[in-house]
């Protein structure tokens, strides 16, 4: 292996603040918000179908705008990070690998994490890219950065629609982690376990693949 690529919501980065806000944002419990994701998640759909179950007709670029010029927008900090994700990437860049950061972000979710100082050698967002997950130009994207062959490049993440699968198909290698709703929720999944090259349930394991 020569280069770790990791997505970033439930990978690196929780996703309770995102969702926090959104809920209180359009007016509803956390709690109502949190099971709708989960819901949709369930079905195989977008996370933000759930914000359309709870006001349906909303314009979510709309709204995001409207959150951001009131001062309730997008905002990250240590506390948002998972507890393994800075020491696992400082010892894959130790060990020689490249580390990548490379997810379904907006530009301002990338200048927050860029802001954070993670020992990455690149961090870039889908918003920034202008293509997403799970499109073939985003892991196209994603190999440019690497900067090393699809079979010694490993994507890192929790969706297998969005991360694993697309991921394999562009010839990379992949790891799953079993975090997050949709890590727990398809990480004994048949098609995953055939498809990753791992399946993982800490960051702290990937120092071990690295070594091999």
């Amino acid at each position: 292996m020569k280069t770790f690529v990791f997505d970033i919501g439930e990978t690196l980065v929780r996703d309770d603040r995102y969702w926090g806000s959104w809920a209180d944002w359009v007016g509803t419990s956390r709690h109502t918000l949190s099971a709708l994701v989960g819901a949709v998640t369930a079905q195989g759909l977008d996370n933000s179908e759930a914000l359309k179950l709870v006001k349906p007709g909303i314009d979510i670029a709309a709204e995001y705008a409207a959150r951001e010029a009131a001062g309730q927008g997008e905002y990250l900090d240590e506390s948002d990070l998972y507890e393994d994700a800075r020491p696992a990437l400082a010892e894959l860049r130790r060990l020689g690998m490249r580390v990548v950061i490379a997810g379904n972000q907006t530009m301002r979710a990338g200048e927050l994490l860029r802001a954070l100082d993670l020992p990455a050698d690149l961090v870039a967002t889908s918003g920034e890219w202008g293509c997403a997950k799970p499109s073939p130009e985003f892991f196209a994207k994603v190999l440019e950065a690497s900067g090393a062959p699809a079979r010694d490049t490993v994507y890192v993440g929790d969706h297998p629609m969005n991360d694993t699968f697309p991921a394999a198909r562009a010839g990379l290698r992949t790891v799953h982690i079993r975090r997050g709703p949709w890590g727990y929720l398809w990480g004994d999944d048949d098609r995953v376990q055939a498809t990753a090259d791992g399946v993982i349930q800490s960051l702290t394991e990937l120092t071990d693949i690295a070594r091999k």
